[in-house]
């Protein structure tokens, strides 16, 4: 078994939420090597609505993730992706106690890939993306996909 590590430090001052420019829920996030983000809470729980919150983060997270999954198995399949588009849409669902949780993600990728004998299998290729998802596989609630395929040449 393969493993490996991920980090993330994440930061954030009173000093900084201070400054009137400053949401008090916006910080910044910083991965060696990378350029730090700065995320607030999203609009619906007071935050900063110019700045990324979690939740586009996770829905970015597996939408990304499908994507190169999906890649992955498209070429062990012989099936050459044109272009790739997805509008993921994920619901959050709130509890009294202000607990809450994704109960839905659907993936709405539109594919074109070059050959028209290969739309039934480019469809069914999303199944096997999200069994190798490594964040699908992290999530405990339904992903679905609706796939629309277009061809770019009729072979």
């Amino acid at each position: 078994m393969f493993k490996t590590q991920f980090k993330v430090q994440a930061k954030w001052s009173a000093k900084d939420a201070l400054d009137i420019s400053v949401n008090g829920k916006t910080h910044q996030v910083f991965i060696d090597d990378k350029s730090p983000l700065t995320i607030s809470a999203a609009k619906a729980f007071k935050g900063d609505e110019s700045k990324y919150n979690p939740e586009d983060l996770l829905l970015s997270a597996l939408t990304s993730c499908h994507m190169m999954s999906y890649f992955y198995v498209c070429a062990q399949n012989g099936i050459e992706l044109i272009d790739y588009k997805d509008e993921a849409v994920g619901v959050l669902e709130l509890k009294a106690d202000g607990s809450g949780a994704f109960t839905s993600v659907i993936l709405n990728p539109i594919i074109t890939i070059s050959n028209k004998k290969n739309i039934d299998k480019a469809v069914s290729l999303h199944k096997e993306a999200n069994k190798l998802c490594f964040i699908a596989n992290s999530c405990n609630f339904p992903i679905t996909h609706n796939a629309i395929i277009n061809v770019l040449d009729e072979k």
